[in-house]
């Protein structure tokens, strides 16, 4: 069982990490597109594809981020969190997840021991966590908050928007929205109780 304050808590990279398998990510154009409905399709046929190449290894995978939540302006990029029973175990899922085109591109073991592996069409940021991690839940509630709350769904919108000018990285778009993100969450953990 989790403890709340490990949701809560939102820790720091570790500033010695490089997180790069290969290198730094190119640069590249940060849009934010209409929803579009096919979102949902698309992420039923790639996580249908997972389940029935990785069989038992998958033990929970969840549709997260913008493309999630129906009506929302996105990134075209479709966020998967994949839980796994040991995601160091590289070698249980990894070479079974680059048969179907996705390529290994962060690690990250101060950071709950986070895997991202990318699909480059269409495209897709795989995140590998294990059990009950803070950051997979976390991405649950604010997926969930989102779907129910259209007035902060502007608000990230807003952000959104504001946050992709002038950026050529994910990495500082991803910080120009971290204000917001965070305020939503405080509104979150105070709704969810877990403030007190």
């Amino acid at each position: 069982m989790i403890n709340p304050k490990d949701i809560i808590f939102f820790p720091e990279p570790d500033p010695n990490e490089n997180p790069w398998v290969h290198a730094k990510p190119a640069e590249e154009v940060i849009g934010v597109v209409a929803y579009n409905p096919e979102w949902v399709a698309t992420w039923q046929q790639l996580s249908a594809s997972i389940k029935k190449t990785l069989g038992n290894i998958v033990l929970h995978i969840e549709h997260v981020g913008s493309t999630a939540v129906p009506g929302l302006a996105a990134k075209p990029v479709i966020d998967i969190d994949l839980i796994v029973l040991d995601p160091i175990q590289e070698q249980t899922y990894v070479p079974v997840l680059e048969q179907l085109g996705y390529d290994l591109t962060v690690r990250e073991p101060s950071f709950y021991q986070h895997r991202c592996l990318r699909l480059a069409k269409p495209r897709v940021n795989l995140h590998v966590f294990g059990p009950d991690c803070p950051e997979h839940i976390r991405h649950i509630l604010f997926r969930d908050w989102l779907r129910e709350h259209p007035e902060d769904c502007q608000r990230y919108v807003a952000a959104k928007i504001n946050a992709k000018d002038n950026v050529s990285q994910v990495m500082h778009y991803n910080q120009r929205k971290e204000q917001v993100v965070r305020e939503i969450y405080q509104r979150i953990f105070q709704i969810q109780g877990l403030l007190s």
